[in-house]
Protein backbone atom coordinates (compact mmCIF):
# COMPACT_ATOMS: atom_id res chain seq x y z
CA UNK A 1 0.00 0.00 0.00
CA UNK A 2 2.96 2.55 1.13
CA UNK A 3 4.59 1.67 -2.58
CA UNK A 4 0.96 2.63 -3.95
CA UNK A 5 0.75 5.90 -2.28
CA UNK A 6 4.65 6.87 -3.15
CA UNK A 7 3.94 5.89 -6.75
CA UNK A 8 0.31 7.85 -6.88
CA UNK A 9 2.35 10.95 -4.88
CA UNK A 10 4.75 11.26 -7.59
CA UNK A 11 2.57 10.69 -10.49
CA UNK A 12 0.76 13.65 -9.11
CA UNK A 13 3.77 15.77 -8.58
CA UNK A 14 5.27 14.90 -12.14
CA UNK A 15 1.58 15.41 -14.15
CA UNK A 16 0.35 18.17 -11.80
CA UNK A 17 3.75 20.42 -12.34
CA UNK A 18 1.91 21.85 -15.78
CA UNK A 19 -1.20 23.48 -13.94
CA UNK A 20 1.29 25.89 -11.74
CA UNK A 21 -0.22 29.53 -12.32
CA UNK A 22 2.02 31.29 -14.56
CA UNK A 23 3.49 34.42 -13.05
CA UNK A 24 5.97 37.16 -14.34
CA UNK A 25 10.01 36.27 -13.07
CA UNK A 26 11.12 38.46 -11.13
CA UNK A 27 15.25 39.80 -12.32
CA UNK A 28 17.96 39.65 -10.56
CA UNK A 29 21.64 39.22 -10.58
CA UNK A 30 22.99 36.91 -12.96
CA UNK A 31 20.19 36.79 -15.12
CA UNK A 32 20.75 36.48 -18.97
CA UNK A 33 18.25 38.88 -21.01
CA UNK A 34 17.84 39.12 -24.86
CA UNK A 35 15.99 42.26 -25.14
CA UNK A 36 14.63 43.55 -28.63
CA UNK A 37 12.75 46.23 -29.58
CA UNK A 38 10.01 46.37 -32.73
CA UNK A 39 11.35 47.70 -35.61
CA UNK A 40 14.43 48.91 -34.33
CA UNK A 41 17.01 45.20 -34.62
CA UNK A 42 20.22 47.91 -33.95
CA UNK A 43 18.74 48.30 -30.21
CA UNK A 44 18.53 44.47 -29.98
CA UNK A 45 21.20 42.82 -27.63
CA UNK A 46 21.89 40.09 -24.79
CA UNK A 47 23.06 41.05 -21.80
CA UNK A 48 23.77 39.49 -18.17
CA UNK A 49 21.70 41.54 -15.11
CA UNK A 50 24.88 42.87 -12.54
CA UNK A 51 25.37 42.22 -8.89
CA UNK A 52 24.02 45.60 -8.55
CA UNK A 53 20.92 44.64 -10.71
CA UNK A 54 21.65 47.05 -13.42
CA UNK A 55 22.15 46.38 -16.83
CA UNK A 56 23.16 48.85 -20.00
CA UNK A 57 21.26 49.66 -23.11
CA UNK A 58 21.75 51.72 -25.92
CA UNK A 59 21.25 55.27 -25.87
CA UNK A 60 19.53 54.83 -22.44
CA UNK A 61 22.77 53.78 -20.51
CA UNK A 62 22.17 52.13 -17.26
CA UNK A 63 18.88 50.77 -16.40
CA UNK A 64 18.02 49.49 -12.94
CA UNK A 65 15.78 45.65 -13.47
CA UNK A 66 16.71 44.25 -10.34
CA UNK A 67 13.68 43.09 -8.49
CA UNK A 68 11.45 43.89 -11.50
CA UNK A 69 9.33 41.78 -13.30
CA UNK A 70 9.71 41.01 -16.78
CA UNK A 71 7.00 42.78 -18.45
CA UNK A 72 7.51 46.06 -15.83
CA UNK A 73 11.58 45.92 -16.76
CA UNK A 74 9.81 46.18 -20.58
CA UNK A 75 7.96 48.61 -19.98
CA UNK A 76 11.00 50.64 -18.06
CA UNK A 77 12.92 50.81 -20.80
CA UNK A 78 10.38 51.62 -23.34
CA UNK A 79 9.65 54.90 -20.99
CA UNK A 80 13.00 55.35 -21.27
CA UNK A 81 13.52 55.11 -24.91
CA UNK A 82 10.23 57.20 -25.30
CA UNK A 83 11.12 59.93 -23.12
CA UNK A 84 14.62 60.22 -24.14
CA UNK A 85 12.72 61.10 -27.63
CA UNK A 86 14.88 58.19 -29.28
CA UNK A 87 11.63 56.43 -30.55
CA UNK A 88 7.97 57.55 -30.78
CA UNK A 89 6.38 53.96 -29.53
CA UNK A 90 8.60 51.62 -28.27
CA UNK A 91 7.65 48.24 -27.85
CA UNK A 92 9.88 46.14 -25.92
CA UNK A 93 10.36 42.71 -25.33
CA UNK A 94 12.58 40.91 -22.55
CA UNK A 95 13.16 36.92 -22.97
CA UNK A 96 15.17 35.56 -19.94
CA UNK A 97 17.63 33.04 -21.43
CA UNK A 98 18.68 32.01 -18.20
CA UNK A 99 17.25 32.77 -14.95
CA UNK A 100 20.59 32.79 -12.01
CA UNK A 101 19.29 34.75 -9.90
CA UNK A 102 15.69 32.85 -8.56
CA UNK A 103 16.03 29.43 -7.73
CA UNK A 104 15.66 26.55 -5.44
CA UNK A 105 17.56 24.00 -4.69
CA UNK A 106 15.67 20.26 -4.28
CA UNK A 107 18.28 17.79 -2.11
CA UNK A 108 17.66 14.61 -0.50
CA UNK A 109 15.66 11.60 -2.02
CA UNK A 110 14.49 12.61 -4.92
CA UNK A 111 15.21 11.64 -8.82
CA UNK A 112 16.47 13.99 -9.90
CA UNK A 113 17.97 16.78 -7.11
CA UNK A 114 20.03 19.97 -8.16
CA UNK A 115 18.26 23.75 -8.69
CA UNK A 116 15.93 24.79 -10.64
CA UNK A 117 15.02 28.02 -11.66
CA UNK A 118 12.00 29.89 -10.10
CA UNK A 119 9.83 30.68 -12.92
CA UNK A 120 6.84 32.78 -11.81
CA UNK A 121 5.12 31.45 -8.75
CA UNK A 122 6.14 28.24 -7.80
CA UNK A 123 5.21 25.95 -4.57
CA UNK A 124 6.55 22.85 -3.21
CA UNK A 125 4.55 20.27 -4.74
CA UNK A 126 5.66 22.30 -8.14
CA UNK A 127 9.21 21.91 -7.38
CA UNK A 128 9.24 18.44 -6.32
CA UNK A 129 7.47 17.34 -9.53
CA UNK A 130 10.45 19.55 -11.57
CA UNK A 131 13.16 16.94 -10.04
CA UNK A 132 11.12 14.34 -10.83
CA UNK A 133 9.27 13.32 -7.62
CA UNK A 134 9.99 11.59 -4.94
CA UNK A 135 12.76 8.72 -4.91
CA UNK A 136 12.22 4.69 -4.09
CA UNK A 137 14.18 5.97 -0.50
CA UNK A 138 11.96 9.18 -0.07
CA UNK A 139 10.21 9.87 3.27
CA UNK A 140 6.77 11.42 3.77
CA UNK A 141 8.14 14.75 5.37
CA UNK A 142 9.89 17.25 3.28
CA UNK A 143 12.10 19.98 4.73
CA UNK A 144 11.56 23.41 3.78
CA UNK A 145 14.48 25.91 4.63
CA UNK A 146 14.09 29.79 3.90
CA UNK A 147 15.55 32.71 4.49
CA UNK A 148 13.15 36.21 4.90
CA UNK A 149 14.46 39.58 6.39
CA UNK A 150 17.99 38.05 7.35
CA UNK A 151 16.10 35.11 9.21
CA UNK A 152 16.41 31.67 8.30
CA UNK A 153 13.67 28.88 9.15
CA UNK A 154 12.48 25.63 8.67
CA UNK A 155 9.56 23.98 7.57
CA UNK A 156 8.82 20.21 7.64
CA UNK A 157 6.00 19.44 5.81
CA UNK A 158 4.11 15.98 5.66
CA UNK A 159 3.52 15.54 1.33
CA UNK A 160 1.95 12.26 2.03
CA UNK A 161 -0.86 13.47 4.46
CA UNK A 162 -1.24 16.61 2.47
CA UNK A 163 -2.41 14.18 -0.81
CA UNK A 164 -4.13 12.15 1.31
CA UNK A 165 -6.14 14.68 3.03
CA UNK A 166 -6.55 16.71 -0.05
CA UNK A 167 -5.65 19.69 1.81
CA UNK A 168 -2.87 21.92 0.30
CA UNK A 169 -2.92 24.80 2.92
CA UNK A 170 0.77 23.31 3.72
CA UNK A 171 1.81 23.69 -0.28
CA UNK A 172 4.05 26.30 0.20
CA UNK A 173 4.92 29.28 -1.96
CA UNK A 174 8.84 29.09 -2.67
CA UNK A 175 11.17 32.27 -3.22
CA UNK A 176 14.42 32.28 -4.69
CA UNK A 177 17.81 30.33 -3.27
CA UNK A 178 15.05 28.14 -0.73
CA UNK A 179 15.96 24.88 0.11
CA UNK A 180 14.10 21.47 -0.13
CA UNK A 181 15.57 18.68 1.41
CA UNK A 182 13.66 15.27 1.03
CA UNK A 183 14.37 12.82 4.51
CA UNK A 184 15.14 9.25 3.75
CA UNK A 185 12.71 7.16 5.02
CA UNK A 186 12.58 5.76 8.78
CA UNK A 187 13.80 2.32 9.13
CA UNK A 188 13.51 -0.60 11.31
CA UNK A 189 16.26 -3.59 11.31
CA UNK A 190 15.13 -7.22 11.72
CA UNK A 191 17.44 -10.14 12.34
CA UNK A 192 17.62 -14.04 14.12
CA UNK A 193 15.34 -16.39 12.38
CA UNK A 194 13.42 -14.91 9.90
CA UNK A 195 13.75 -15.51 5.95
CA UNK A 196 15.06 -12.15 5.09
CA UNK A 197 16.88 -10.29 7.89
CA UNK A 198 18.24 -6.62 7.07
CA UNK A 199 16.97 -3.20 7.38
CA UNK A 200 13.45 -2.00 5.80
CA UNK A 201 11.22 1.05 5.60
CA UNK A 202 9.58 1.82 8.57
CA UNK A 203 5.45 2.20 8.02
CA UNK A 204 3.04 4.47 9.72
CA UNK A 205 2.00 2.81 12.55
CA UNK A 206 3.51 -0.71 11.92
CA UNK A 207 3.38 -3.99 14.44
CA UNK A 208 5.38 -6.16 15.05
CA UNK A 209 3.67 -8.72 13.18
CA UNK A 210 3.95 -6.69 10.28
CA UNK A 211 7.61 -6.35 10.73
CA UNK A 212 7.84 -10.61 11.12
CA UNK A 213 5.55 -10.46 7.39
CA UNK A 214 8.23 -7.96 5.61
CA UNK A 215 11.14 -10.13 6.75
CA UNK A 216 9.62 -13.01 5.03
CA UNK A 217 8.13 -14.73 8.27
CA UNK A 218 10.02 -17.11 10.64
CA UNK A 219 12.62 -19.44 9.83
CA UNK A 220 11.67 -23.51 10.67
CA UNK A 221 13.32 -22.79 13.62
CA UNK A 222 12.05 -19.26 14.57
CA UNK A 223 9.40 -19.03 17.59
CA UNK A 224 6.94 -15.86 17.89
CA UNK A 225 7.51 -16.62 21.67
CA UNK A 226 10.88 -15.12 21.65
CA UNK A 227 10.82 -11.97 19.60
CA UNK A 228 12.45 -8.94 21.31
CA UNK A 229 13.04 -5.29 20.59
CA UNK A 230 16.30 -3.37 20.76
CA UNK A 231 15.26 0.30 21.23
CA UNK A 232 17.31 3.72 22.12
CA UNK A 233 15.59 5.93 25.03
CA UNK A 234 15.99 9.37 24.89
CA UNK A 235 18.93 8.98 26.36
CA UNK A 236 20.59 7.06 24.11
CA UNK A 237 20.36 3.73 26.21
CA UNK A 238 19.48 0.34 25.22
CA UNK A 239 16.63 -0.81 25.81
CA UNK A 240 15.78 -4.44 25.21
CA UNK A 241 11.88 -5.36 25.67
CA UNK A 242 9.20 -8.38 25.10
CA UNK A 243 7.66 -7.96 22.09
CA UNK A 244 4.05 -8.66 21.43
CA UNK A 245 2.72 -8.95 17.61
CA UNK A 246 0.48 -5.94 18.24
CA UNK A 247 3.61 -3.62 19.76
CA UNK A 248 4.02 -0.47 17.61
CA UNK A 249 7.45 0.00 15.65
CA UNK A 250 9.71 3.19 16.47
CA UNK A 251 12.18 4.37 14.31
CA UNK A 252 15.49 2.35 14.24
CA UNK A 253 14.44 -0.53 16.40
CA UNK A 254 16.11 -3.80 15.65
CA UNK A 255 13.58 -6.34 15.87
CA UNK A 256 15.55 -10.14 17.03
CA UNK A 257 13.50 -13.15 16.59
CA UNK A 258 15.03 -15.83 18.78
CA UNK A 259 15.75 -19.79 17.66
CA UNK A 260 13.39 -22.24 19.85
CA UNK A 261 14.43 -24.29 21.94
CA UNK A 262 11.74 -27.50 20.65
Amino acid sequence: MKRLALWILTAFLVFGAGFAAAADVLLGAGDVLRISVYGSPDLSLETRVSEAGEITFPLVGTVAVGGLAVSSAEKKIGGLLESGGFLRKAQVNIIVTTLQSQQVSVLGQVNRPGRYPLEGKRTLMDMLAMAGGLGAEGGDAVSLIRKRGGTTSKEVVDIVDMVRTGDFKRDLDLAGNDVVYVERAPRFYIYGEVQRPGAFRLERAMTVLQALSVGGGLTQRGTERGIRIKRRDADGKLQILDAKHDDLLQVDDVVYVKESLF
